[in-house]
């Protein structure tokens, strides 16, 4: 432990109770303590309010899954409404009245034919049904020899040990390598001809792949790298003509983050994936849900007798929980009445000109890059400077703004219902961030 952390911890008593029990996921516990974290105690709106009564927006969504803002009065009553009803019934054998219908609203929008969804709980768990569909699927074809899975650099879809293997890495996950299978990889967006070589990738190993999986349009975890929609449809039309399963990634870009309800349908209306995962705003960051929407042709490849070995055995404690479902029905409804997608679009355009006017030029900037409200700023520390991203981020949040970086790229991820004056806010916290920063370092 840091020589720093007692002291720190005795000042903060919320941070030493934090650090005798719990471990958070990707942070150095020995460093937690003097990073001056925040314990938050209640939300309102957009905004996050620690237990001393500090107010932060909440730029970052709590790690990108929330939609509308917290507490909102809507969601809450499904939530209640569904909790005068039943929490949770196993859809292991048996159906659940919210998850049916919540289903039956999401094969309505999804862009997959005739959809049928598997539900868990968890982004990467959508993966992981994802993988073993698209492997099964051929094995129940009786063409066991599509075992392979085509992936891009740059790509992230989970920590679990299956979409750690699709995933490129990073993170300091390269720990886990030797658990990892072997993929063909071509590269990610950040390479102009990344579908050139994801054609040509797909053309050649037809009859060994079982699916390239793919974050349609926007790479997030890897710092926001965006594609041209237009690639994205050429490497889906190669998918389909060379009979390769595709599976589109939509944890973090579906339900409006992009513009549209999903990335996917920026490719237009014949870019329709076999497989779409869904998690991250599924459910208004409400409660834990993830989905894995399978096309009809997929799904019929599992149809059999009872008990036998095309069944897909497969399955969770919590997957399609109740109160889960009936909160994302609910948002799913929210998102068409009041227009969320349309007035993304409109404060994303906002959110340009500003990050234009005010990052786009300062030092230490390197990159601004944005597809609707997902945004990610490359810093440019100058030489021996170091932590640079955690130390804007730290500067934002001390002065009321939560940011999280990946790196050293700042991520800005707000709730899709943010105003333009929230996204200036943010903006100028920002750039006053990263000016004291450069201030520190570049003498």
């Amino acid at each position: 432990m840091s020589a720093e952390t007692p002291s720190v911890a005795a000042v903060d008593p919320w941070v030493a109770r934090d650090v005798a029990v719990v471990w958070h996921g990707f942070t150095q516990m020995a460093a937690y303590p003097g990073n001056v974290p925040i314990t938050v105690e209640r939300a309102e709106g957009r905004e996050l309010i620690d237990v001393r009564g500090n107010r932060y927006f909440d730029a970052i969504s709590s790690l990108w899954v929330t939609t509308l803002g917290h507490r909102v009065p809507e969601l809450d009553a499904a939530v209640i409404d569904q909790l005068g009803r039943v929490a949770h019934a196993t859809l292991l054998g048996n159906g659940s009245r919210s998850v049916v219908e919540f289903a039956e609203a999401l094969a309505a929008v999804v862009p997959v034919d005739d959809a049928h969804t598997v539900f868990a709980s968890d982004g990467a768990v959508a993966i992981e049904q994802a993988l073993k569909i698209a492997f099964q699927y051929w094995v129940n074809r009786g063409e066991p020899g599509h075992t392979g899975f085509l992936a891009l650099g740059d790509g992230y879809h989970g920590d679990t040990v299956g979409a750690l293997s699709v995933g490129d890495g990073g993170f300091g996950t390269s720990v886990f390598d030797p658990l990892r299978f072997p993929v063909l990889r071509t590269p990610g967006y950040a390479d102009p001809d990344w579908a050139v070589k994801a054609i040509a990738a797909i053309a050649a190993n037809a009859g060994t792949l079982a699916a390239m999986i793919i974050e349609p349009l926007v790479q997030g975890a890897s710092g926001i790298l965006v594609a041209d929609p237009e690639d994205l449809a050429a490497v889906g039309r190669a998918c389909r003509e060379h009979g390769v399963l595709l599976i589109c990634d939509e944890v973090a870009t579906g339900f409006g983050r992009t513009g549209k309800l999903f990335a996917s349908q920026w490719a237009g209306p014949d870019f329709r994936p076999d497989i779409i995962c869904l998690g991250k705003g599924i459910s208004g960051g409400y409660l834990p849900l993830s989905a894995t929407v399978a096309s009809r042709t997929v799904y019929e490849g599992f149809l059999g007798e009872d008990l036998g070995t095309a069944t897909f055995y497969h399955g969770h404690s919590y997957g399609g929980n109740a109160l889960a479902c009936a909160v994302a029905m609910r948002h799913l409804q929210l998102i068409a009445e009041w227009k969320v997608l349309d007035h993304v679009v409109e404060v994303a355009a906002h959110l340009a000109t500003r990050l234009d006017q005010l990052i786009s030029g300062l030092s230490g900037v390197a990159a601004v890059r944005q597809c609707g409200l997902m945004v990610g700023i490359e810093l440019a520390p100058p030489a021996g400077a170091e932590r640079w991203g955690r130390r804007v981020c730290a500067g934002s949040v001390g002065r009321g703004v939560l940011l999280r970086p990946l790196g050293d790229v700042v991520v800005i991820m707000p709730p899709l219902t943010s105003t333009a004056e929230e996204l200036d806010r943010v903006v100028d916290v920002l750039a006053e961030s990263i000016r004291d920063v450069w201030a520190e370092d570049a003498q």
